[in-house]
């Protein structure tokens, strides 16, 4: 453990499956605990109480505060005030604007610290977690994001996310789930700023030069129709496969031949560290945080976003070469101490230490 034993309340507007934001709270509530903290998982609903009890969190679910934004504030405020005043915690790690913006509300009324995670930079209402008294931004290039629109440096303090080894996702033993092959993974919500159009067209570009190729997209979203009826368009239709949300996709990376990420904005995706983990050669995007998730381009390729020819043109070209496949697998594997839950719980606690200074 480091430091002394605190109070901590993990707070959220919810905790639903299937959210990067969530994930990663989850994972610290149970980290935080096994290190000898006393930690509450505060939320309006979500999946992963039986989760959490399991490992000891107190899980306390609030309702979801419906109606306009002010009342919906204000009513995650009061509630939040009731249980400040139960639980008397010495920390709130707030990890959406509302929650961060309710926790502000009431800070006066509670002499808790108050650090607010920033996951989405991309939102537009991101600049105002600065209601923190530190910030922690998910990658370096969020950090940069937010000190550019009017965040302190001096509140700004960066703490990668990590996934492996954590509660939610022990080491996987299963079988890989069984793909036709050569098999191109992609585990994204199935909207636009992923990239999903560009990967597609990008594959079937691809499967000129590798025709027996198959794509696979693992997860759900608002635009999963229109992907599909997109993918029906092309003279791959028959090769392109989507496979719906899955609570854990490591069985398909554990089949894939490549991984191929399209995002157009990500600050740190959660599933390298899950491809890299599988040891998946990874394509990626050079956006936001993937390059450093990627050590820089070390453990992977990197393609420029919106760009479906550089897609295609790497697909052939690792699809193609054995010796580069096992490389770009050998370097995935490469510091994955880094990726832990831990390392991500012990570095968010020192932000706690700080803040309680």
């Amino acid at each position: 453990m480091t430091g002394l034993p605190m109070k901590i309340v993990q707070y959220l507007n919810h905790s639903a499956n299937g959210n990067g934001h969530v994930a990663v709270a989850v994972d610290l509530a149970c980290e935080q605990v096994r290190d000898g903290h006393d930690v509450y998982f505060v939320s309006g609903y979500g999946d992963f109480d039986d989760l959490l009890a399991q490992h000891d969190v107190k899980v306390l679910t609030l309702g979801d505060p419906s109606g306009p934004g002010p009342l919906r504030l204000l009513r995650m405020a009061w509630r939040l005030l009731r249980v400040v005043r139960r639980v008397k915690p010495d920390v709130i790690n707030a990890h959406m604007v509302y929650a961060a913006l309710a926790a502000r509300l009431i800070q006066p009324l509670g002499r808790f610290g108050l650090v607010t995670t920033i996951h989405n930079s991309f939102d537009r209402q991101a600049s105002l977690m600065r209601a923190g008294d530190r910030v922690i931004a998910v990658s370096d290039a969020v950090g940069r994001d937010m000190e550019q629109r009017g965040i302190p440096a001096e509140k700004l303090r960066t703490v990668t996310n990590g996934t492996i080894g954590g509660a939610r996702r022990p080491a996987y033993t299963g079988p890989p789930e069984p793909l036709q092959h050569p098999a191109v993974v992609t585990v994204c919500g199935l909207h636009s700023r992923k990239g999903v159009a560009h990967l597609i067209d990008g594959f079937d570009t691809a499967r000129r030069s590798c025709p027996d190729a198959h794509l696979y997209l693992v997860g759900g979203g608002p635009e999963q129709e229109a992907f599909e009826a997109q993918a029906r368009g092309t003279a791959s239709a028959d090769h392109i496969h989507f496979l719906g949300y899955r609570a854990d996709p490591r069985d398909v990376l554990a089949s894939a031949d490549v991984f191929v990420l399209a995002s157009l904005r990500d600050p740190c995706p959660l599933v390298i560290f899950e491809a890299r983990e599988m040891g998946n050669p990874i394509i990626a995007t050079s956006v936001d945080g993937i390059p450093a998730s990627l050590n820089d381009g070390r453990a992977g390729v990197l393609v420029p976003p919106a760009d479906p020819d550089a897609i295609a043109r790497e697909i052939v070209r690792v699809l193609s070469d054995d010796a580069l496949r096992d490389t770009l697998s050998h370097a995935a594997r490469e510091d994955l101490e880094q990726m832990t839950v831990r390392r991500m719980s012990r570095q968010t606690v020192d932000v706690y230490t700080e803040t309680l200074r």
